[in-house]
């Protein structure tokens, strides 16, 4: 009597076509049936085909193609409880400040055989409720945040899935489970400084309306303020709507201009802002550096392209999305992540516009 695994090891004499009811998906057991083999084969030829011969991988594989079937993966995820989906959910995909973070999450978590979700939340707390919702019901193996900032309804969502999560592109002591990123707060001091120590005693800001955004340009005044960077005792300021464009930097010179002329450096919360800020000063014949200088954020390509280039804060993007998605992989095989908090840092990056 022969067991399953060498009664598979024979060759068909016939390949039969699959025999499903209208209306009915293909199954791993028609392939299975079309390629001659049992359907537990035909599933570890698909899953672990170093397991089979070559010719049952032949076989199966030609039964796949022949058939166009597509492994049911959430299917297999409820056996093993792990679905290989990460779900990753950003602002906006308008602008290019998260790319690199998105290509490095991508790139990571398909090497180790997973596959990204990827969700647009836009700037509003609802729409990121509604979208996690969604997420969550389809229990994904981890999932991976823009922020920190999110509503107590999602916070108890996400806490009561048990699903892994990587909080992104902020800094916190008490996430929600892991965090990679930096200090808003620490980078608009910082630019101050920056700004002071180049000899810039009347600056100002323009930033959008996302929160982030908005501490950066809280921490960026007070430590202007506390340096004596204002003629008065508030620091002149514009906000722009998020996602942030050139227009709105061109917008906000003028604005700013009207209000504070004698301004002589502008941080800016995007490199988009800045571009605007740096043609529409050329535009008014205002000389960048020597009368105003323009400091970006996000050092996007083009802003060392430019003429003067964009002096601009540097956030290491790669490194975060690589790092989230190892946080996830380990998490989902089980194992503890040792530094569940981390802090990437960022990079002022000195160029023509200062």
């Amino acid at each position: 009597m022969m067991n399953d695994s060498e009664a598979t090891e024979t060759a068909p004499e016939a390949a039969p076509k699959p025999r499903r009811r209208k209306g009915m998906s293909l199954t791993l057991r028609d392939v299975a049936r079309m390629a001659n083999v049992a359907p537990i084969t035909a599933s570890r030829a698909l899953n672990t085909p170093q397991a089979v011969s070559d010719d049952i991988l032949h076989r199966v594989r030609e039964a796949v193609e022949r058939t166009g079937y597509v492994p049911n993966l959430l299917a297999g995820g409820l056996a093993s409880r792990r679905s290989r989906l990460v779900a990753a959910v950003v602002p906006t995909v308008a602008g290019s400040v998260f790319l690199e973070t998105v290509e490095a999450l991508t790139d990571t978590l398909a090497a180790a055989g997973y596959q990204m979700m990827l969700g647009q939340s836009g700037y509003a707390g609802s729409r990121e409720d509604a979208l996690l919702e969604t997420i969550i019901a389809r229990r994904p193996d981890g999932v991976i945040l823009t922020g920190i900032m999110h509503s107590q309804l999602a916070r108890r969502r996400l806490a009561a899935s048990g699903i892994p999560v990587v909080e992104t592109w902020d800094l916190s002591p008490n996430p929600l489970d892991m965090l990679v990123g930096f200090s808003h707060e620490q980078l608009g001091a910082a630019v101050a400084h920056f700004l002071h120590r180049r000899g810039r005693r009347r600056v100002a800001a323009i930033t959008a309306d996302d929160e982030r955004a908005r501490r950066r340009r809280g921490a960026f005044a007070t430590a202007a303020l506390s340096l004596g960077m204002s003629a008065g005792p508030e620091l002149p300021q514009h906000t722009v709507p998020a996602p942030s464009s050139v227009a709105s930097g061109r917008e906000g010179l003028r604005a700013l201009l009207a209000r504070a002329p004698g301004i002589d450096a502008i941080f800016c919360s995007s490199d988009m802002v800045a571009l605007g800020v740096l043609i529409e000063a050329q535009a008014l014949g205002i000389a960048v550096p020597a009368q105003l200088a323009i400091v970006g954020m996000g050092d996007l390509a083009l802003s060392r392209d430019l003429q003067p280039a964009l002096t601009t804060v540097r956030i290491d993007g790669t490194l975060i999305g690589d790092t989230a998605a190892r946080y996830i992989i380990q998490r989902a095989e089980g194992k503890t992540v040792a530094q569940p908090i981390r802090d990437v840092g960022f990079t002022i990056v000195e160029r023509g516009t200062t």
